[in-house]
């Protein structure tokens, strides 16, 4: 079925935009009806966020076309009773062609133009989404192909002293990975009398687990690929394609280093700051989210651990385990 009905039609060489309504009248309305979000609204309080999700919105990055989940966020004044909803999407639709050298520009172009048509003075704009990893298996060295999940959301407001917008951009990225608890082999350690003769780990219970780490990006810094590094060195990340030796190597090297879902958050942590200390300021906001998927139990586990590299990196030189 054809999305025109034939009833509606331009305005073009005078013609009426509806076959059973004039052009007057239909200039005559257009001129003097009410822009309904413009209206005060019957309570006037400030309104935090108002905005739309659960928008897919596809992005044009050097790695191709790929979709985002997004929300759009402004604020409201007390005196405007709504946002222009339709405004959003043209935002969207004339980003749609455009080429971005990294998500993160584009959540900030996004969010500067949506504070540009409407009448809020700040926008939060965040978008998530998936795009290819290519990696080699640690043992058996085929390719497998797996998902990295990055993530971008600019927040701006309108300074007035500054009389500019001014934005800031966190960056994310998440990946899979595997624990083992190391409460079940202190346990069967107690309880094997043959545990140091034996080279392989302790039995134990394992799970997935889904870990995401946010930076507070200065200009281009840091680049997607430095915080999948650091997730990288911190946990065993899992891979779709694993052959038997593969998978043999992932569970031994899991069950020799357990992992608590606190511990994964700190190992992130000392990772950020070791990778990170030089390359941004100690003020930068880190944020680290890490969910443990229970295998043994019908709930999970959650840690999130918000802090800045300054105080990460403290820690370190206390240890002494800054690189120099």
């Amino acid at each position: 079925m054809e999305n025109s009905s034939g009833l509606v039609s331009g305005l073009k060489d005078g013609k009426s935009p509806l076959k059973f309504i004039g052009i007057d009248d239909h200039n005559r309305v257009i001129s003097t009806c009410k822009d309904v979000p413009e209206e005060i609204p019957s309570f006037q309080i400030k309104l935090t966020e108002v905005g739309i999700a659960g928008k897919v919105v596809w992005v044009k990055l050097p790695e191709g076309r790929f979709p985002f989940d997004a929300e759009i966020y402004v604020n409201l004044p007390a005196n405007i009773r709504g946002i222009h909803m339709s405004r959003i999407e043209t935002v969207i639709a004339n980003l749609y062609s455009q080429q971005f050298s990294d998500l993160r520009h584009y959540t900030s172009s996004f969010a500067s133009l949506i504070l540009d048509c409407q009448q809020g003075d700040s926008v939060r704009v965040m978008v998530k989404g998936k795009i290819p990893m290519i990696k080699k298996t640690s043992v058996s060295n085929r390719l497998s192909i797996d998902s990295l999940e990055i993530s971008s959301e600019t927040a701006g407001f309108f300074d007035y002293d500054l009389k500019k917008n001014v934005f800031n951009t966190t960056i994310g990225v998440g990946v899979s990975h595997i624990t083992a608890c190391p409460c079940t082999q202190v346990y069967n350690q107690g309880l094997i009398d043959c545990v140091s003769e034996c080279s392989l780990p302790l039995p134990t219970h394992s799970q997935r687990s889904i870990t995401w780490l946010y930076v507070l990006s200065n200009d281009d810094k840091p680049q997607y690929e430095e915080l999948t590094l650091c997730l990288n060195n911190a946990l065993h990340i899992t891979s779709d394609l694993l052959k038997r030796p593969d998978e043999a190597e992932m569970v031994i090297k899991a069950h020799t280093y357990p992992q608590f879902v606190e511990d994964t958050a700190r190992e992130v942590a000392k990772e950020v700051g070791r990778n990170f200390y030089k390359l941004l300021p100690p003020e930068t906001t880190i944020t680290i989210d890490s969910l443990s998927l229970e295998s043994i139990h019908s709930r999970d586990v959650k840690c999130k651990l918000k802090t800045n590299l300054g105080e990460i990196c403290s820690i370190l030189e206390s240890e002494n385990a800054l690189a120099g």
